[in-house]
């Protein structure tokens, strides 16, 4: 019985650090891509059109990315819950 409950609360612990991992990895790859972008962009003013749609879709990627992983942590949150249940 303990076990089950270990496991369970291993998995809540999991799915939080990875939500949080996430989180903070998706908010340094946009920062990075905007201060890439904006370098880019005062550097070379005529290339600005050109850099900034390159920007929002890569931005766009990564926040899909972001979405997956928190979507993954929280199927580990609720399985380890069912566990709990058990």
């Amino acid at each position: 019985m303990l076990s089950i409950l270990l496991t369970a609360g291993y998995a809540l612990m999991g799915a939080g650090i990875g939500a949080g991992l996430v989180a903070i990895g998706a908010g340094l790859g946009i920062g990075k891509i905007g201060a890439s972008a904006m370098e880019g962009m005062a550097r070379q003013p005529e290339a600005a059109g050109k850099l900034q749609s390159g920007m929002l879709i890569i931005a766009a990627l990564i926040e899909v990315i972001a979405l997956f992983g928190v979507v993954a942590c929280f199927l580990l949150a609720v399985n380890g819950s069912i566990v709990e249940k058990l």
